[in-house]
């Protein structure tokens, strides 16, 4: 008898079941709000999908009757940004302090303990803290990103440095490789596919620290919006908003599982089917 645990779908099958929770999902929203129209046809928390529809075409396709812009791109683009930088300047600092507490005692003896108490510190505790000293523009949303994510990257890497086989420093080392060599030739190659893969579990946090730092002072982007019409209970606009939110973290984890799958693909070799 073939156990369950071997048996793998095929190509059609995978597309059946990823997709089947999705139907189910729409399927017992729309019978939600069918029932919940029929008891108030003015209730406004499960809007019927026509209505999804309708917002979707209104803040996408059409210019807003105030500014004249899209407003579902103007925000995308302003959120993206907003993280792009963010993130950016997290893989650049976790990059260069990772692999230093990792690779060097003294840094390590340094740095290690003051990382892991600035790992333990809410970011949306000192979120009041950042917009008092870098004002409510930019910079604070930037740093509050930076702030949340960069202590998980650098404990991350730098225990990742030290999971590196001693024996390949050894041999480096009688090779004549100097520490820089080592850095770049050695350590370099093995720990920006496994810097990708912290990143890829820092989109969430990532996203939550942008959503919440917009809500609070922001005149665009995606938790902007979300927070300005919640006043209005206009749910039609705020449920399109976390479906497309969500899509833009489901599409950036996708690319960079790609992008090690691309560039790195000794690092798949030994690990099951994702």
């Amino acid at each position: 008898m073939r156990r369950i645990i071997n048996r793998r779908p095929g190509r059609g099958g995978v597309l059946f079941w990823g997709l089947l929770p999705f139907a189910a999902a729409c399927a017992v929203y729309a019978v939600a709000s069918a029932m919940r129209l029929a008891a108030n046809p003015n209730d406004k928390l499960l809007p019927p999908l026509s209505a999804l529809g309708e917002a979707i075409a209104r803040v996408a396709f059409s210019p807003d009757a105030r500014t004249g812009d899209y407003l579902l791109w103007v925000d995308t683009a302003a959120s993206l940004q907003r993280l792009g930088l963010g993130l950016g300047v997290s893989l650049l600092i976790a990059l260069v302090l990772g692999i230093a507490i990792g690779l060097i005692p003294y840094v390590r003896a340094g740095l290690a303990p003051f990382v892991a108490i600035l790992s333990m510190i809410p970011p949306m505790a000192v979120l009041p803290v950042l917009f008092i000293v870098f004002g409510l523009d930019e910079l604070s949303k930037v740093v509050l990103i930076v702030f949340g994510v960069v202590p998980f990257l650098i404990r991350d890497l730098a225990g990742r440095v030290g999971e590196i086989p001693r024996e390949q420093l050894i041999k480096a080392q009688t090779l004549g490789a100097s520490s820089w060599q080592i850095v770049v030739r050695v350590v370099l190659p093995q720990m920006v596919p496994r810097l990708v893969d912290a990143l890829r579990l820092s989109l969430g946090p990532a996203w939550l620290f942008l959503i919440s730092a917009e809500a609070i002072a922001a005149t665009e982007g995606l938790g902007y919006r979300i927070f300005l019409v919640r006043r209005y209970m206009a749910m039609d606009v705020i449920l399109p908003y976390v479906a497309w939110i969500t899509l833009l973290a489901f599409v950036s984890d996708y690319l960079l599982r790609r992008f090690n799958s691309r560039f790195f693909p000794w690092m798949q070799a030994g690990k099951g089917p994702s």
